[in-house]
Protein backbone atom coordinates (compact mmCIF):
# COMPACT_ATOMS: atom_id res chain seq x y z
CA UNK A 1 0.00 0.00 0.00
CA UNK A 2 1.38 3.65 -1.07
CA UNK A 3 1.83 5.90 2.30
CA UNK A 4 -0.67 8.92 2.17
CA UNK A 5 -2.19 7.45 -1.12
CA UNK A 6 -5.04 9.41 -0.64
CA UNK A 7 -3.50 12.83 -0.31
CA UNK A 8 -1.35 11.46 -3.32
CA UNK A 9 -4.76 10.88 -5.11
CA UNK A 10 -6.12 14.39 -4.54
CA UNK A 11 -2.49 15.88 -5.47
CA UNK A 12 -3.32 14.09 -8.41
CA UNK A 13 -6.74 15.04 -9.18
CA UNK A 14 -5.37 18.54 -8.35
CA UNK A 15 -3.29 18.58 -11.13
CA UNK A 16 -4.93 16.83 -13.63
CA UNK A 17 -7.99 19.92 -13.06
CA UNK A 18 -5.51 22.22 -13.47
CA UNK A 19 -4.27 20.91 -16.90
CA UNK A 20 -7.82 20.98 -17.90
CA UNK A 21 -8.00 24.62 -17.06
CA UNK A 22 -4.46 25.34 -19.24
CA UNK A 23 -6.21 23.14 -22.26
CA UNK A 24 -9.32 24.70 -22.07
CA UNK A 25 -7.29 28.15 -21.97
CA UNK A 26 -5.05 27.09 -25.03
CA UNK A 27 -8.17 25.78 -26.73
CA UNK A 28 -9.71 29.75 -26.13
CA UNK A 29 -6.77 30.85 -27.75
CA UNK A 30 -6.99 29.44 -30.72
CA UNK A 31 -10.64 30.03 -31.28
CA UNK A 32 -9.90 34.08 -30.68
CA UNK A 33 -6.98 33.61 -33.63
CA UNK A 34 -9.14 31.69 -35.79
CA UNK A 35 -11.61 34.13 -35.58
CA UNK A 36 -9.43 36.55 -36.24
CA UNK A 37 -8.24 35.10 -39.34
CA UNK A 38 -11.81 34.90 -40.51
CA UNK A 39 -12.57 38.20 -39.79
CA UNK A 40 -9.68 38.81 -41.93
CA UNK A 41 -10.39 36.59 -44.83
CA UNK A 42 -14.05 38.52 -44.69
CA UNK A 43 -12.71 41.86 -44.43
CA UNK A 44 -10.82 41.29 -48.19
CA UNK A 45 -12.43 38.98 -49.94
CA UNK A 46 -16.28 40.10 -49.28
CA UNK A 47 -17.82 42.74 -51.62
CA UNK A 48 -19.25 45.04 -48.88
CA UNK A 49 -19.79 48.55 -47.99
CA UNK A 50 -16.32 50.61 -46.79
CA UNK A 51 -18.20 51.84 -43.51
CA UNK A 52 -18.44 48.12 -42.92
CA UNK A 53 -15.08 46.93 -44.20
CA UNK A 54 -13.47 49.27 -41.43
CA UNK A 55 -15.92 48.10 -38.99
CA UNK A 56 -14.09 44.48 -39.98
CA UNK A 57 -11.06 45.07 -40.23
CA UNK A 58 -10.65 47.09 -36.51
CA UNK A 59 -12.66 43.91 -35.52
CA UNK A 60 -9.41 41.90 -36.25
CA UNK A 61 -6.79 44.34 -35.76
CA UNK A 62 -4.36 44.33 -32.80
CA UNK A 63 -5.82 43.03 -29.88
CA UNK A 64 -7.54 40.61 -31.59
CA UNK A 65 -4.02 39.17 -32.89
CA UNK A 66 -2.64 39.33 -29.16
CA UNK A 67 -5.62 38.38 -27.17
CA UNK A 68 -5.66 35.20 -28.41
CA UNK A 69 -2.03 34.58 -28.20
CA UNK A 70 -1.72 35.60 -24.81
CA UNK A 71 -4.68 33.39 -24.05
CA UNK A 72 -2.26 30.37 -25.38
CA UNK A 73 1.12 31.48 -23.53
CA UNK A 74 -0.97 31.42 -20.28
CA UNK A 75 -2.82 28.27 -20.92
CA UNK A 76 0.80 26.81 -21.04
CA UNK A 77 2.16 28.63 -18.10
CA UNK A 78 -1.28 27.00 -16.38
CA UNK A 79 0.32 23.59 -17.39
CA UNK A 80 3.71 24.06 -16.61
CA UNK A 81 3.27 25.84 -13.18
CA UNK A 82 0.92 22.63 -12.62
CA UNK A 83 3.54 20.12 -12.91
CA UNK A 84 5.80 21.80 -11.07
CA UNK A 85 3.14 21.75 -7.87
CA UNK A 86 2.64 18.46 -8.22
CA UNK A 87 6.16 17.53 -8.21
CA UNK A 88 6.62 20.02 -4.97
CA UNK A 89 3.55 19.01 -2.93
CA UNK A 90 3.92 14.97 -3.81
CA UNK A 91 7.56 15.42 -2.14
CA UNK A 92 6.11 17.39 0.74
CA UNK A 93 3.64 14.96 1.19
CA UNK A 94 6.14 11.91 1.38
CA UNK A 95 8.51 13.91 3.77
CA UNK A 96 7.97 13.17 7.38
CA UNK A 97 8.15 16.82 8.76
CA UNK A 98 5.44 18.84 8.72
CA UNK A 99 5.23 21.92 6.39
CA UNK A 100 2.96 25.22 6.22
CA UNK A 101 0.55 25.96 3.11
CA UNK A 102 2.33 27.92 0.73
CA UNK A 103 0.47 31.20 -0.19
CA UNK A 104 -1.24 30.96 -3.76
CA UNK A 105 0.04 33.92 -5.20
CA UNK A 106 0.97 32.44 -8.73
CA UNK A 107 -2.40 30.90 -9.55
CA UNK A 108 -4.45 34.70 -8.41
CA UNK A 109 -1.68 36.46 -10.77
CA UNK A 110 -2.34 33.95 -13.16
CA UNK A 111 -6.36 34.04 -13.06
CA UNK A 112 -5.90 37.78 -12.90
CA UNK A 113 -4.04 37.78 -15.88
CA UNK A 114 -6.92 35.50 -17.97
CA UNK A 115 -9.73 37.46 -16.66
CA UNK A 116 -7.95 40.95 -17.74
CA UNK A 117 -7.39 39.50 -21.30
CA UNK A 118 -10.59 37.90 -21.84
CA UNK A 119 -12.64 40.93 -20.28
CA UNK A 120 -10.37 43.31 -22.99
CA UNK A 121 -11.02 41.03 -25.86
CA UNK A 122 -15.57 41.23 -24.84
CA UNK A 123 -15.28 44.90 -24.05
CA UNK A 124 -13.25 44.95 -27.84
CA UNK A 125 -16.11 43.02 -29.52
CA UNK A 126 -18.73 44.69 -27.57
CA UNK A 127 -17.56 48.40 -28.16
CA UNK A 128 -16.33 47.84 -31.81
Amino acid sequence: MIRAYSDHAANERTFLAWVRTGIAVIAFGFVIERFNLFLTAVAISAPIEAAERTRIERLSGPLGRYDGLALIVAGLAIILLAALRFLRTGRLIDDAATHTAESLRAELVLSAAIIVVVAAFSAFLVLA
